[in-house]
């Protein structure tokens, strides 16, 4: 289960959103991110598009920033 603040994550390859979701999550960065683009691509792209926006915008930055 999932403990603490969700955060964006300094393991960042534009936003730091799916490093933040694995970090929380205690899974690895890489599937992270390669399972939200194929998630994405298969939902017509438009949706994870807007909710990684919506993460990024809304997701405090890493600790000690």
């Amino acid at each position: 289960m999932p403990q603490g603040t969700l955060r964006k994550s300094r393991n960042r390859m534009i936003a730091g959103v799916c490093g933040g979701l694995a970090e929380w999550f205690g899974w690895p960065a890489g599937r992270t991110r390669l399972a939200y683009v194929l998630l994405s691509i298969l939902s017509a792209a438009f949706p994870g598009i807007l909710v990684y926006v919506i993460l990024w915008i809304a997701m405090p930055g890493p600790e000690g920033n």
